[in-house]
């Protein structure tokens, strides 16, 4: 399967490429990684990019790389994750360091939502987050969502977020 291409006014979501591993993998080996499960080897990246595209064959859907418009610089990754066990996929999102506070993350989620929503026919998506993590609590809130529920997942306790309805 290709990959779907989406173009918001900065940013690119796209399949992985190989050169993506560097800068995934200095994310994954970070403290920043704690929110997602890490941290990691950096040398687990080119895994995380390989179950990217497995997803996107497997189900007609995963997580994409966020670069830049202009020049592909990869700054993060959103997209859709299918934990097992459940049985509608998450909305989740990260980025690389110093890439916070520019409204990136927003512009990418709207993006992936609005996919989900138009090309897909999903229902609401969800975003799984600890409660500790206060800048994904605020993106959630911005992307319009509403705490639902929480849940034990992985040991761990996260709220569940639930994103509006999107109009196909």
């Amino acid at each position: 399967m290709t990959i779907p291409i989406l173009t918001t006014e900065r940013l690119t979501l796209r399949g992985p490429k190989d050169s993506d591993a560097a800068p995934l993998g200095v994310f994954l080996a970070s403290p920043r990684a704690e929110w997602i499960g890490g941290p990691w080897p950096a040398s687990d990246a080119p895994e995380w990019l390989a179950h990217s595209r497995k997803r996107w064959a497997e189900l007609g859907r995963g997580p994409w790389i966020v670069a830049f418009r202009d020049d592909d610089t990869p700054i993060g990754r959103v997209g859709f994750l299918d934990h097992d066990g459940w049985n509608e996929p998450e909305l989740g999102w990260f980025l690389f360091d110093r890439f916070d506070g520019h409204g990136y993350a927003h512009e990418a989620a709207v993006a992936a939502r609005a996919f989900a929503a138009q090309t897909l026919n999903l229902p609401p998506l969800f975003s799984l987050i600890e409660p500790a993590n206060l800048r994904s609590k605020a993106l959630a809130l911005r992307l319009g969502a509403t705490p639902e529920r929480d849940v034990e997942f992985k040991g761990i306790t996260l709220t569940v977020y639930r994103h509006p309805k999107v109009s196909p």
